[in-house]
């Protein structure tokens, strides 16, 4: 080699070691706040590849005003929201207009209803509320059969009714009066939803996302895996540890169970917060919780709270019919089985 070309090679070794040395090494963000009665945390992968790419602070402000936007539209907590004003509407076949969220989360409601054979059902909010797991909280006091069956008359997906005119505006109508509307089972998974499509859009490639349990991951950690979630028994509140550990890669994940919310009734029973449309009681089964994987956390949101007041064996066989991912934890009188459909075996088979 002669000296020009050692020369040569010094230079190009110096000029790489320069743009190494100038490359950011791949950082894990993490974010968290407060949402939807709940809590968020959000990890992404900042690679040093995505030109201008907002600060962690510009990144939390943005997505804070996403989910403001959620709540002003689905909260059924906060009086002034928009499905707050459907539900004080006494209006019946009037347009009420609603926004392309709204739409595209009521539109997801009507179809899952079908598919759980009308176990989910958006319009359960008056039964909810008179049993006590709506936003007026009441007396642990069990509903009368008259109340019951007067509330009923509103529950039913054939009593709201959407549609668009020649602009794409999206309009909800009543069919009944005093339907009320309660997304609870599906607009956390939504709020996700709506999370992970600001990352998408902002090219990051790797992220996760949870709201109050519900999550989506893509990609991979800062350790080059897929995202891994740990679905825990029911009693973890007592400190038990996770049963089982599933990829999650461009999933959204949903758990619904009787574990967490609930009340007491005067003569000391546990009635459950899931209300099961069928026979407008509270759900008495031995699900102690199912988990849902699906293309989207807003589906497996709905599907989950559907498939729970099924039941195990219902549950199952829709599963397996509908090709969906879900693992079930069973109460015995010995303590706690599992069960799981077959797709997601074959999701916890994945490397």
């Amino acid at each position: 080699m002669n000296l020009k070309s050692r020369y040569m090679g010094i230079i190009a070794l110096v000029i790489t070691l320069f743009i190494s040395a100038c490359e950011k090494a791949p950082e894990q963000i993490t974010l968290e706040g407060k949402t939807m009665g709940t809590t968020y945390h959000i990890k992404y992968i900042d690679d040093g590849k995505i030109k201008d790419l907002p600060s962690p602070e510009k990144i939390q402000e943005e997505l804070n005003t996403l989910l403001v936007d959620v709540n002003d539209q689905m909260s059924t907590y906060q009086k002034d929201s928009v499905i707050s004003q459907f539900n004080s509407s006494k209006d019946i076949n009037k347009p009420f207009p609603i926004s392309k969220d709204f739409a595209k989360v009521i539109e997801e409601g009507i179809k899952l209803n079908k598919v759980t054979e009308g176990a989910l059902d958006i319009t359960i909010g008056r039964l909810v509320n008179l049993w006590g797991f709506g936003p007026d909280k009441r007396l642990n006091k069990e509903p009368t059969a008259e109340q019951i069956a007067e509330y009923a008359k509103s529950v039913g997906i054939d009593n709201i009714e959407i549609s668009k005119d020649t602009n794409n505006q999206a309009f909800l109508i009543k069919k009944e009066p005093y339907v009320y509307i309660d997304l609870s089972s599906i607009a956390k998974g939504f709020g996700v939803d709506k999370l992970s499509e600001y990352f998408e859009q902002l090219n990051v490639a790797n992220y996760l996302v949870e709201i109050g349990g519900e999550i989506r991951g893509k990609g991979k950690n800062l350790s080059g895996e897929y995202w891994r979630i740990s679905i825990e028994k029911p009693e973890f509140a007592q400190g038990t540890t996770s049963q089982i550990i599933v990829p999650l890669h461009n999933l959204g994940m949903a758990t619904s169970g009787n574990y967490r919310n609930y009340f007491e009734d005067e003569n000391g029973n546990r009635l459950s917060h899931i209300i099961d449309p069928k026979i407008l009681r509270p759900i008495s089964h031995n699900l102690a919780s199912v988990t849902v994987f699906a293309d989207n956390t807003m589906k497996a949101d709905g599907l989950a709270t559907g498939l729970f007041v099924l039941g195990p064996q219902k549950a199952l066989e829709i599963a397996e019919k509908e090709k969906l991912a879900i693992f079930l934890i069973i109460k015995t009188e010995q303590g706690y089985k599992t069960e799981m459909s077959s797709k997601f075996k074959k999701l916890i088979e994945q490397k």
